[in-house]
């Protein structure tokens, strides 16, 4: 009895030790959000990669924020005006701003901010997205003037950028990189975090002093998942409201059975493979363009991929500035026409049954790469042409792209603001070892640096997909599928919209009432 007794108050006196379970189930006032990835730094101006900067984003604000379509609104600032030759921008503040400890803060934050982001020990890696941004002045307490290098109509965009987002450098002045150690962090957005613990959850609360009020949910929680199956079954089980993604494999079915709660929708993103033009066979135009017409890309967003992906012929995603998808003439041609004009083609080129077309096809691991890569070498050996496979992991992929030592590779774009530009610079000569084609077209170059100078929306749209109509007819690239965003959503959350930034803000979603 005595030994018993003991046990007991052993186990009572270890209980009041242990720190209650922190719940990170769906709650009346919590909503449960699964990123594909464990946050990797809690400094917005210091990561990249698509989970921390989601969470920057509920945390901290910039002179603009992103609204839950993906477009721009103001944030910090109430309203803004622009000089009419597009280089100038005022942005007002709005009163009384304050970060989550009470400290306040004016129009000087914001040159700071900058100065901050391009301090080489800083090592922003989203410092080249602001190479356009000549300087950032505060004109009064009230009023932060950006002046631009050229004209940029999606600067608001921009500027919701976490990168840019005002942070506590009266904080970090004193606590130096300790500053994301606080519990909670000081922040600008809507929400603060409370709690962090590694590979298992962040929690996010309200910010007491956000200038909107108070954010429509108490507290958000991040978990990271990397295995999408894992997150389906949890999902599913009720123990999360959102999945940032879910197994391809499972698509068609969760269409069937849960449509209400599965999401896929067109990305700012373009899947393409890209010809080395610098050598043959693919310094020759003629090739480029015989194997497109050949690609049955319908058959590969379908078939291949069967995830609602979009086929496409061109670079800039449907949706992008309100315009359809660019496409060749003999893209609605049927596949014994095209073939035969591909075979002319080539037999123009010098390739034919006597002469058969060679070249390895380079990808990098992924079962979705290998499938798509085998699927084109099928679709091209009615022309003769053998084409063979070539598979290494995604670093030495790209190096080896870096280097230029392939024929035809695999690549793609995903868009770090939604603008034409941000897709055609890549192609761009000047873009060096990052144009992996080694497309150089003087007039290509000539019409982008036009579109860019030009302040007028309208004519610099115009432009834009002039220089994307001279990519598709100079071929450098081989497009097939626009990608699409997967995402599960339980129906008690309201305010999601699917968009082509797939951007969803915590403070736009709420907990429908039952």
């Amino acid at each position: 009895m005595r030994y018993l007794a003991l046990l007991c108050t052993m186990l009572m006196l270890l209980s009041c030790d242990r720190d209650p379970a922190i719940d990170t189930a769906p709650g009346s006032d919590q909503i449960v959000r699964l990123a594909d990835s464990e946050i990797k730094g809690l400094d917005p101006q210091k990561v990249s990669d698509l989970s921390s900067l989601r969470v920057a984003a509920d945390q901290f604000e910039g002179l603009t924020r992103l609204d839950a379509v993906g477009e721009a609104e103001p944030g910090l600032a109430k309203d803004w005006r622009i000089a009419q030759d597009g280089l100038t921008w005022d942005f007002t503040l709005r009163e009384a701003l304050r970060f989550s400890d009470g400290t306040a803060f004016d129009a000087t934050l914001f040159p700071a901010l900058m100065d901050r982001l391009r301090d080489p020990e800083t090592a922003a890696p989203a410092q080249a997205l602001f190479a356009n941004i000549v300087a950032v002045e505060a004109v009064s307490a009230n009023s932060v003037i950006v002046r631009l290098a050229s004209p940029d109509p999606a600067l608001p965009a921009l500027l919701a950028h976490p990168a840019m987002a005002a942070i506590p450098l009266h904080r970090i002045r004193t606590a130096g990189d300790q500053w994301t150690s606080d519990r909670p962090m000081i922040a600008s957005g809507p929400y603060q975090l409370s709690e962090w613990k590694l590979n298992d959850y962040a929690r996010l609360e309200r910010n007491p002093e956000w200038h909107d009020g108070k954010a429509p949910t108490a507290t958000i929680i991040w978990k990271p998942m990397e295995d999408s199956l894992s997150a389906l079954r949890l999902f599913l089980s009720g123990g999360a409201d959102i999945a940032a993604d879910y197994p391809p494999s499972r698509h068609q079915w969760l269409k069937d059975n849960h449509p209400a709660v599965t999401h896929s929708v067109p990305y700012l993103g373009s899947y393409y493979f890209a010809f080395n033009t610098r050598m043959p066979p693919f310094d020759d135009p003629r090739v480029r363009t015989a194997l497109s017409m050949a690609v049955e890309r319908e058959w590969i967003a379908d078939k291949v991929i069967g995830v609602d992906n979009i086929p496409a012929w061109g670079l800039l995603p449907p949706g992008l500035e309100g315009q359809e998808p660019l496409r060749p003439e003999w893209a609605d041609w049927p596949r014994e026409k095209r073939l035969r004009s591909a075979r002319g083609l080539l037999a123009a080129a010098g390739y034919g049954p006597d002469r058969p077309l060679r070249f390895e096809i380079r990808f990098n691991s992924s079962a979705e790469h290998r499938r798509v890569s085998v699927a084109m070498a099928a679709m091209w050996q009615p022309l003769d042409v053998e084409a063979s496979l070539f598979n290494s992991e995604a670093a030495l992929h790209f190096a080896a792209l870096r280097r230029h030592e392939f024929a035809l590779a695999r690549s793609g774009w995903i868009a770090d603001l939604p603008t034409p530009e941000n897709f055609l610079l890549v192609h761009q000569q000047a873009n060096g070892a990052g144009n992996y084609s080694g497309y150089a077209n003087p007039d290509y170059d000539r019409i982008l640096a036009q579109a860019i100078a030009e302040p007028d929306p309208r004519q610099r749209q115009q432009l834009m997909r002039k220089a994307e109509a001279q990519l598709i007819t100079d071929m450098p690239i081989l497009p097939l599928y626009f990608y699409v965003t997967r995402s599960l959503v339980a129906e008690r959350i309201a305010g999601w919209e699917d968009n082509i930034s797939n951007v969803h803000p915590s403070r736009t979603l709420r907990i429908r009432a039952r």
